[in-house]
């Protein structure tokens, strides 16, 4: 019997023994799934690789920004062009505002509108006559032969002047003359404002006197409104014409016209503005 339970002892052993080693075996496959999860950390260290890349891509445009700056830089240099241009237009205008002024109108505005409001009893200062325009007129007969004379008469008129002429054409044909129809035979100039005034002061006080035997205009040239027309045999008695460069002397017509209402009230403008009249 006690043979008996010894063979019946170890068998009870190896029994507990033996789910103790299965349970040890199912143990292990475990560690064996953490194993796996081991591999999966290289995964993240290279996830860590593609954002330090990222990162790299991301302060390359950071080396791009001096480009910007100094494409800022460059207008900054062109600003003081732009101050130059703005400059120019304010002395040009400085320069228009000095040269308005004239001597003649100044005499008008302020002498001759108080004398003749009292001799004419005028109501209004507008009433009082005052110069409108001053027309000049050149003919030149001979641009039928040779247009290229006509030229040389265009340069005189703009220099005595101050402004360009305009070319005057035949209005209908005269065969006897070799005449066509729009044809040039000639050249005027139109003053008004300052140039006309500029140009009135000139005529009286300097072309006027150099005339050879001068003993005053005619008082009988009024057309009856008020308008008066003064006949000049030579360019030369105006200082700016080069008797050098003269090719042949030729006269001009000018045309004084003013506001009056007759030759009387005409008349006497003439004589203040400085008109020397024959006595």
């Amino acid at each position: 019997m006690e043979e008996k339970k010894k063979s019946v002892a170890p068998k009870a052993t190896e029994v507990k023994k033996a789910p103790a080693a299965k349970k040890a075996a199912v143990k292990k496959p475990a560690t064996k799934k953490a194993e796996v999860k081991k591999p999966a950390a290289p995964k993240a260290t290279v996830k860590k690789d593609v954002v330090k890349e990222a990162i790299v891509i991301k302060e390359a445009p950071k080396a791009a920004a001096p480009k910007t700056e100094v494409k800022k830089a460059e207008p900054k240099a062109e600003a003081p062009k732009a101050e130059v241009k703005k400059e120019e237009p304010k002395a040009k205008k400085a320069m228009v505002k000095a040269t308005v002024a004239s001597r003649l109108k100044e005499k008008y505005e302020q002498v001759i509108i108080p004398k003749m409001m009292t001799k004419y009893s005028y109501k209004s200062v507008m009433e009082t006559p005052r110069l409108e325009k001053v027309v000049i007129n050149v003919g030149v007969g001979d641009a039928i032969i040779n247009a290229k004379v006509l030229d040389d008469s265009v340069r005189e008129l703009r220099e005595i002047a101050g402004q360009q002429p305009v070319i005057t054409k035949a209005k209908k044909s005269i065969a006897n003359f070799k005449l066509r129809e729009g044809q040039s035979i000639g050249c005027k100039v139109t003053l008004r404002g300052s140039r006309m005034y500029d140009f009135l002061d000139k005529l009286v006080s300097i072309a006027l006197p150099r005339v050879r035997d001068f003993r005053g205009v005619s008082r009988n040239a009024f057309d009856g409104h008020g308008n008066y027309t003064l006949g000049v045999k030579e360019q030369l008695i105006f200082p700016e014409i080069d008797y050098d460069k003269v090719n042949k002397i030729r006269g001009m017509d000018i045309v004084i016209v003013t506001t009056a209402r007759n030759d009387d009230e005409a008349f006497t403008l003439l004589s203040e503005l400085g008109m020397p009249f024959r006595k």
